[in-house]
């Protein structure tokens, strides 16, 4: 592959050399860069490439959002869409891009929270690696070779098809790409067990800004570093990740138990802010809250339920007086409990219960709503009146829709160090908060009315989660925290005034990273990692 991509970075300085013989105007930047496309790959390219004038234009560029608040029409398009076959595919992609003035976003699963892999203000381009989605499973080494197009659906079930006692600690939802999340953390129910996804990376494949096809070793430490934490698209494009597996017991007991305020829910979910991160690193309970009925009226009135669902790694009889010792208000009873192997605890967990394992398999999700999302750390318990504050922003108008998830950290996020990857977020935080509102109505006044709200319970947070920084979460996106120039050079003080809540002390070595390895900047938007430069 090295002797290949050698060849290639041979042949595409000659093409190089040949495309600046033609116009370079706006009219021409299109065709000139399809153009430079074809040259260097001839037909193998043209069947993975869609303009705005191909039949398949719009279907490609609509199959994967997962947001309908960019999906209007007034939303800017990409002038070119290439879903590659191949690294060939996307070192053309690259160096035509940067010869032409293209921007490129990178697309896996689409579930970026504000529309980075596939919105963008200035004329681009669109690399989707939906058809780059092998996977190789290797039980004896317990390794796996995933390329980013791939789900976690898909990393899950090709697992399981091979065996019931490894797994892999990486998300929940099923459609996520492993591209991004992988290069953003990734965390699920294994976290405390065995820590993030990207905790468990042991090598990748990236394509860099010269076109290069580089493994661990011809990246080097640094790279290699950066791209497991740090936001892979800051450094180049990332086409596969070397997974390690985990063991898991061939059977787990999952559980849900719902509480609503006239359950006493406030109590319970105080109590649990302070048990949570200390439980057994086999068990993992997280908390989602969300306006349900009240079952105390008949009047169609609502209420706030906590929802605690878990998943303990091993058997009921053994999860049941673990938490009767630990956590006796919760309440947990047999009924409450499930046992099933691993996998089957992933579709459980993500309301698919009594489906066949194929559903993860299922790329498409019927997206019928828009949303906005922020997130959070919180390192001390939030006091019983902060929540009932809390409660009250849930019956505001603007909350139809609210959902929150929150994620308890502690076990073995607590033993690994803020410098490890560029993920910080690890000793002293209780856990992770997850907020979202959804909504299906039409219209930039009914979208305004939900993205106050979220502000608004937001500002209110402020008084009880992490402080210099306030931390956040890099795959839950957020712009409202910062952004960097659209055109133009964007200082590492203005950069970090996100940097710093999504890194950390990690954000200096990040911006050096950047530096060293695409020092002109050309894999940008609107949260890339900056160059010194």
């Amino acid at each position: 592959m090295k002797n290949t991509s050698l060849k290639f970075t041979v042949a595409i300085t000659i093409g190089l050399v040949f495309s600046c013989v033609s116009s370079s105007s706006a009219s021409d930047i299109h065709e000139n860069f399809l153009n430079c496309l074809l040259f260097h790959n001839s037909i193998s390219i043209s069947n993975v490439v869609y303009t705005k004038t191909s039949p398949s234009y719009y279907s490609v560029l609509h199959s994967s959002i997962k947001n309908l608040r960019f999906s209007s029409n007034n939303i800017p398009k990409p002038l070119v869409i290439v879903t590659p076959l191949q690294p060939s595919h996307v070192q053309a992609t690259v160096l035509c891009a940067q010869l032409h003035g293209l921007q490129i976003r990178i697309r896996s699963g689409a579930h970026d929270f504000e529309g980075l892999s596939y919105v963008s203000q200035v004329p681009f381009i669109i690399i989707d690696f939906i058809n780059y989605r092998k996977i190789q499973v290797d039980v004896e080494n317990r390794t796996a070779w995933v390329q980013v197009g791939a789900t976690i659906g898909e990393l899950y079930y090709s697992i399981a098809n091979k065996t019931k006692t490894l797994a892999f600690p990486a998300g929940v939802c099923p459609t996520v790409g492993v591209g991004g999340q992988f290069s953003g953390g990734g965390y699920g129910y294994l976290l405390r067990k065995y820590g993030l996804a990207a905790d468990n990376i042991i090598d990748a494949h990236i394509i860099d800004v010269k076109g290069r096809f580089l493994d661990r070793e011809a990246m080097g430490e640094d790279l290699f570093w950066a791209i497991r934490g740090g936001g892979g698209a800051s450094f180049g494009m990332i086409l596969a990740w070397k997974i390690k597996l985990v063991p898991v017991p061939s059977t787990v007991t999952r559980f849900r138990v719902p509480r609503t305020l006239e359950q006493n829910a406030t109590k319970l979910i105080h109590k649990w802010q302070s048990v949570a991160s200390k439980l057994h690193e086999d068990l993992t309970i997280s908390l989602t809250l969300q306006m349900v009925n009240s079952s105390n009226s008949n009047k169609g009135e609502l209420t706030v339920q906590g929802l605690f669902q878990g998943l303990f790694l091993g058997g009921v009889d053994k999860v049941i007086p673990l938490l009767q010792e630990s956590f006796p208000e919760l309440g947990l009873v047999k009924e409450d409990c499930t046992e099933m192997s691993w996998v089957e605890s992933t579709l459980y967990l993500w309301a698919f219960g009594g489906q066949p394992l194929e559903v993860l398999l299922n790329r498409s999700q019927v997206t019928t709503d828009s949303f906005k999302a922020k997130s959070d750390y919180v390192k001390h318990p939030i006091p019983e009146s902060g929540l009932e504050g809390l409660w009250r922003l849930f019956y505001e108008d603007g909350a139809k829709g609210v959902f929150i998830a929150i994620f308890p950290f502690g076990g073995r996020m607590s033993e690994i160090p803020e410098s490890e990857i560029p993920f910080p977020h690890r000793a002293g935080i209780l856990y992770q908060i997850h907020y979202a509102v959804h909504w299906v109505e039409k219209g930039e006044e009914v979208a305004q009315k939900h993205m106050d709200w979220i502000r608004k319970l937001y500002s209110y947070m402020e008084a009880f989660v992490s402080k210099s920084p306030r931390e956040a979460y890099l795959n839950y996106r957020d712009l409202d925290i910062g952004v960097n120039n659209i055109n133009g050079y964007t200082s590492y003080k203005q950069a970090s005034i996100w940097g710093l809540k999504y890194f950390k002390n990690n954000f200096n070595r990040l911006a050096h990273v950047k530096t060293k390895v695409d020092p002109l900047n050309f894999f940008r938007y609107e949260q890339s990692i900056p160059s010194f430069m």
